[in-house]
């Protein structure tokens, strides 16, 4: 790629790098994404739930604020998609149901009430007496949960697919490789993969878990560790105009995202571990988790495991990073709410090159 004024490279073809890509290249910047195995990483084991209430936790209004404001961020992402494309991102606004499984489950769910309480969220009491379809499927053993409005979920490989149509349509070049070294210039930055070297006006690196290229020189305030994660795809039973599940279950959280059709989503496991392999022991615990909540799952088909590595970063915030040099920048750090924060981290890439132009 030649050198043109408003040129960009983005090194990560995840939710991330694809929604930058996006966003420069409807403001009219040629782009070109480079990735050996796009949307492959956390956002192909991603559930997909932007869900600002239910996240909640002690310490992080920072992270609130922005699924908040990435809730509706989501909604015009999806009417641009609309419009250029006619490929839609259904964004389902079914808000979550939180229960627990035993009585010290049901303890941390009350805390959960009064940690939100703090956010100014608060969630509703609800019973199978009085809301028999919010728990249709759901163990009767849980007698009572709580409600939370507003949170939504969409489907990932949706939005990976609208996406791509869109930046397909828009030039976005994308290509099939791995970045192994970057460098920067007076006049721009350059990317070497092993068969190619390429040039543009500024570059992202939407590089999630994975170590930065050679040649990218961060300032050591940030860092990202790689978290394993692991969903579980199913096809049973159809909770899909229901709310999202949340439990917590021994102390461990669980999810069930349910799809139209039967299609549905178990997660997840989170082991500080890098390795790309799903552990029997942990998948075990998952399903158990999975079919003590929901044992109208009993029957479901088991389709297909995924696998990513969230990045993760020291205080668990996202940050966007201006690298040594003032071309490159880092965009990483989103751990567990890619999905959810890739409209705002489309917005500091469009925010970045406005300012390096």
């Amino acid at each position: 790629m030649t050198l043109t004024e408003k040129s960009a490279l983005i090194v990560g073809g995840g939710v991330i790098g694809l929604t930058s890509a996006f966003r420069l290249a409807t403001e009219g910047w040629r782009v070109t994404m480079l990735d050996p195995a796009p949307a492959k990483g956390a956002t192909w084991a991603a559930a997909g739930m932007v869900a600002p209430s239910a996240e909640i936790a002690p310490g992080e209004e920072q992270n609130y604020l922005l699924q908040r404001r990435a809730l509706v961020a989501w909604r015009e992402l999806s009417a641009q998609l609309c419009q250029l494309t006619g490929d839609c991102v259904e964004l389902h606004e079914t808000g979550t149901l939180l229960v627990g499984w035993d009585a010290s489950d049901r303890r941390l769910v009350h805390q959960f009430a009064q940690v939100a309480g703090e956010f100014d969220v608060h969630p509703r009491v609800v019973r199978p007496t009085s809301d028999a379809a919010m728990f249709s499927g759901i163990s009767g053993r849980v007698s009572d949960g709580l409600f939370v409005d507003g949170d939504a979920w969409l489907d990932p490989d949706q939005a990976v697919a609208a996406l791509s149509s869109a930046n397909r349509r828009l030039g976005v070049q994308v290509v099939n490789a791995l970045v192994t070294e970057v460098a920067t210039s007076e006049h721009g930055v350059t990317a070497t993969t092993p068969e190619e070297l390429f040039a543009a006006s500024l570059g992202i690196l939407a590089t999630g878990a994975n170590e930065l290229p050679r040649g990218a020189v961060s300032s050591g305030v940030h860092a990202v560790r790689p978290v394993r994660g692991m969903t579980v795809r199913v096809n049973g039973i159809d909770r899909s105009a229901q709310p999202m599940i949340r439990a917590f279950v021994h102390g461990r959280t669980f999810y069930f995202v349910s799809r139209p059709g039967g299609y549905g989503v178990l997660g997840a496991t989170s082991e500080e571990r890098s390795e790309p392999i799903v552990e029997i022991g942990e998948l075990q615990r998952l399903l158990r988790d999975a079919l003590d909540v929901v044992p109208a799952l009993e029957g479901a088909t088991l389709l297909e495991t995924r696998l990513g590595l969230r990045p993760a970063s020291v205080d668990l915030q996202p940050f966007f990073e201006v690298l040594n040099g003032g071309r490159w920048a880092w965009s990483s750090g989103h751990y567990r709410h890619g999905v959810t924060l890739a409209p705002l981290a489309a917005h500091d890439a469009l925010t970045f090159a406005g300012t390096t132009t």
